[in-house]
């Protein structure tokens, strides 16, 4: 594992705000009477106060540090890697040590942006202070979409596993299970669903751990009845980049999507005891935490077991390390642990999509109805968001080649839409902060602007390998024309409610 990617670049300078004394946000940007994108007092509720009023507080800082640790940790590095690893090879340590950077620099966008002003509706919030209601609307809606269309595929990939081990029973039987599960943790209260994700990342967190420490025995040489393995699969097998830079493309591409989920920490940080604190801490500890899990976990992989080994692909790379080590029930050892990563994720994305839907309605960007709140929980939004995540799952058995194609590709790209909005909000948003708030730039982004025009450009940089590729450019297309949709609507609405002059 590269020893820079765990730290700050070179130069970057040092945050004087950490200690506990962090200003409080009851004078933020984003309450009424503060300056919005045009230099004019925001609409109510633009800074997310209309929203997190009615929401209460009831995470507490061991949930929310869960939530960050237990975020990074998804099905995606424990399944989906594998293709990355058997395009790259060795080198996708490399791809994941990029895009791990790219999405560190994301986070400290965001983070700066939260801390000053905490709010549920996270970067939609600050895309409309910055650039406009339209902005807002677009990055919201979109975010909001995916997440559910993420909590079917989530729903999908568990009842798989489930009917694994009981043959016979149907898999819909099983997400409508889950779904009801997640819905009244989500319906319950807050802290319901806090407590849930605390175990749930607990879980995520001891089992990684204990693969990398693992990992790290048996390269060492520590394990029982292994040798070191020492270069051989770096370097053998066709060296470090196998199937030369364009094996290399293929694995960035693959491990960008896998960070997905990251952002929902802002999010819940609008409803827990200390927002700024629980910001700032998540986003100080992105770096190690990538670094470790992601970066670290592809390293131990293809350090100990061949990139071609066609189990690493086919079942998941941690299958295939804990079946090279020779450890008893491999299989269903990660059957447990992606089962576990699966059903977080179904009731992260559910919390994110429902609290997303309450701040757009609050700030007047979608029906009323939908925001409605009763004891502090939307619970509309919970059901709404819920119920289109089943039709998802419902819609993958009846028009799978499609409509439901047509979903995933339409949501496929958007994580880098929701990345490239929160970079252009902060370039705008710093300089006002800086100029008539300075005391809230409790997280600062490193060495601004250049590493925030550097991370836009390698989201467009990114953009142009997925159009150059035909298995990623309709996903590209397909994003695109549900951006633009949304742009659109976003437009003409803004027009619609636009004071007279």
């Amino acid at each position: 594992m590269p020893r820079n990617s765990a730290s700050p670049p070179t130069g970057a300078p040092t945050d004087t705000s950490d200690s506990p004394g962090s200003p409080d946000t009851s004078g933020s940007l984003g309450s009424p009477g503060s300056l919005g994108s045009s230099g004019s007092p925001d609409p109510a509720g633009a800074g997310g106060t209309g929203a997190d009023s009615a929401l209460t507080h009831g995470l507490k800082q061991r949930h929310l540090s869960m939530i960050a640790l237990g975020g990074v940790i998804g099905a995606g590095l424990f399944v989906g890697s594998g293709e990355g690893i058997a395009a790259a090879g060795p080198s996708i340590i490399v791809a994941y040590a990029v895009s791990g950077l790219l999405v560190m620099l994301v986070m400290r966008m965001l983070g700066e942006m939260s801390a000053a002003n905490p709010a549920s509706g996270s970067f939609s919030v600050h895309a409309e202070r910055a650039i406009g209601p339209w902005a807002g609307f677009t990055v919201g809606w979109a975010f909001w979409v995916l997440l559910c269309v993420a909590v079917g595929l989530e729903g999908i990939g568990a009842a798989k596993i489930v009917t694994g081990w009981l043959p016979g029973t149907p898999e819909w039987i099983w997400v409508a299970l889950f779904m009801l599960v997640f819905l009244g943790t989500n319906l319950a209260s807050v802290k319901k669903f806090g407590e849930f994700e605390f175990w749930f990342a607990t879980l995520k967190v001891v089992a990684i751990t204990l693969f990398l420490v693992l990992g790290l025995l048996a390269i060492l040489g520590l394990l029982p009845g292994t040798d070191a393995p020492g270069t051989a699969h770096l370097a053998g097998e066709g060296g470090f980049l196998p199937n030369g830079t364009e094996g290399l493309v293929i694995g960035l591409l693959a491990s960008i999507f896998a960070y997905g989920g990251l952002e929902t920490v802002t999010i819940a940080a609008a409803e827990s005891e200390d927002p700024v604190r629980g910001v700032a801490g998540a986003v100080r500890t992105a770096m190690w935490r990538i670094a470790l899990f992601y970066v670290g976990s592809m390293a131990v992989v293809v350090t100990l077991v061949p990139w071609d080994n066609e189990k690493v692909a086919k079942i998941g790379p941690f299958y295939a390390t804990l079946d090279h080590l020779g450890i008893h029930g491999a299989a269903q050892i990660m059957n447990v642990v992606v089962l576990v990563a699966l059903l977080s994720a179904m009731n992260a994305n559910i919390y994110g999509a429902s609290r997303m839907a309450c701040s757009l309605v609050a700030r007047g960007q979608g029906p009323k109805r939908l925001g409605r709140v009763s004891s502090g929980v939307p619970r509309t939004a919970v059901l709404v968001s819920s119920g289109f995540g089943f039709l998802c799952v419902l819609l993958s058995y009846w028009r799978p080649d499609d409509v439901f194609h047509w979903l995933l590709n339409m949501t496929g790209a958007v994580i880098l839409v929701v990345w490239i909005f929160i970079a252009v909000s902060q370039l705008i948003l710093r300089g006002r902060l800086e100029r008539s708030a300075p005391e809230k730039l409790v997280v600062r982004m490193w060495l601004f602007p250049v590493l925030t025009v550097l991370a836009l450009l390698a989201m467009v940089g990114i953009f142009v390998l997925m159009l150059g590729r035909p298995d990623t450019r309709d996903q590209l297309l397909a994003t695109g024309a549900l951006t633009a949709a949304l742009i659109a609507v976003g437009v003409v609405r803004g027009r619609r409610t636009a004071p007279a002059e």
